[in-house]
């Protein structure tokens, strides 16, 4: 298969639109990152986006739509609660992921075989566009090998998936850089599934308030099911060993320092990049949240072009606002791997 690389205009979109009318996969950018589309109501169409990823098949997708009608259109949830209104509202079209009873026309495909379904409406205008040239929800986790970091350009997606799906959009590079958040509306009380753009003190500014599920912070239990994607296996991981570091500034820059080996590389912020006496690649100012989530895949992906990295050492996020996001993606790319300095 070849795949094309499509420009960002009227006619490739409609070109796109066509292929995921006759059950092909096309890359598509969004505001948080490209995902790989299908018709969600083509079940073999959804099943190819696993064997284009190598993704587990018990990885529930999110369903893309253009506008909140959409739900009712394509029936694809039965029950539409009060609260999902009013983060609708709010947050949409935007990076925001809500969890509903799933629809009647939901594949198990696209659910993992679960009894709910993952809605989002992106922002992105060309994701808009083809979604509504193609006059079908579209089903789209990250257009990425699964596990590896997820892709925010175009060539990210060809790095990984060119030959294997259809076409890819360019459409320049994702405004967030991070998944979007999910929450879930179909238990008694909202959980935050999957920290991203819209925090958590976001939604419960909205909504009142909303439980964080452990797996947002600490590993997936063996035997639990994910009920959103990003949850249970390891993500986002380059090549390199990722070790997360808990520790103050000085302790850091000191553990780092003391490190001779020259296979070693550091995640850290801008005000570290003149101390420290390894490779560096710097997320951004200590405090720039939100510069941080722009920056943390396209860093992962660079770390991997490097072969000569063997380990990488990382800043330990904040685990509020934006902070949070970051951390779920970090802990998760380091396989769970933190070591804590101010205990040893």
């Amino acid at each position: 298969m070849k795949t094309l690389l499509l420009k960002d205009n009227e006619q490739d979109i409609l070109k796109a639109a066509e292929i995921l009318k006759n059950g092909g996969l096309v890359g598509m950018p969004t505001e948080t990152v490209y995902g790989l589309g299908a018709n969600a109501l083509n079940p073999q169409a959804v099943a190819n986006i696993f064997k284009a990823k190598g993704r587990p098949m018990d990885n529930p997708l999110i369903v893309h739509i253009s506008c909140f009608e959409d739900i009712e259109k394509f029936s694809l949830a039965s029950k539409i609660p009060e609260k999902a209104k009013l983060l609708a509202k709010n947050f949409w079209p935007g990076p925001l992921t809500v969890i509903l009873k799933k629809g009647s026309l939901v594949p198990d495909e696209v659910s993992a075989g679960l009894d709910t379904v993952a809605i989002r409406y992106p922002s992105h205008k060309t994701a808009n566009k083809l979604i509504k040239t193609a006059e079908l929800p579209i089903a789209a986790p990250s257009a990425n090998l699964s596990g590896s970091p997820s892709p925010t350009t175009a060539q990210h997606v060809l790095n990984d998936l060119n030959g294997k799906i259809d076409a890819v959009i360019d459409g320049g590079v994702c405004d967030v850089g991070l998944e979007s958040t999910v929450i879930t509306l179909a238990q008694e009380k909202p959980k935050l599934l999957r920290p991203g753009g819209i925090t958590l003190e976001m939604l419960e500014s909205v909504i009142g308030e909303v439980l964080v599920d452990s797996a947002v912070l600490n590993k997936l239990e063996d035997n639990q099911k994910p009920a959103s994607p990003g949850m249970k296996y390891k993500h986002y991981a380059p090549k390199a060993n990722v070790i997360i570091l808990k520790a103050s500034d000085v302790n850091f820059i000191n553990f780092i320092n003391s490190n001779k080996s020259i296979n070693v590389a550091a995640i850290c912020y801008d005000e570290d990049v003149k101390i420290l006496n390894v490779k560096t690649y710097s997320l951004g100012k200590k405090n720039d949240l939100e510069k941080h989530a722009h920056n943390l895949f396209e860093i992962l992906r660079e770390i991997d072009s490097d072969k000569t990295i063997k380990t990488v050492y990382s800043r330990c996020p904040e685990t509020k606002g934006m902070g949070m996001a970051v951390y779920n993606r970090l802990i998760r790319a380091a396989g769970f791997e933190v070591k804590d300095l101010e205990k040893l």
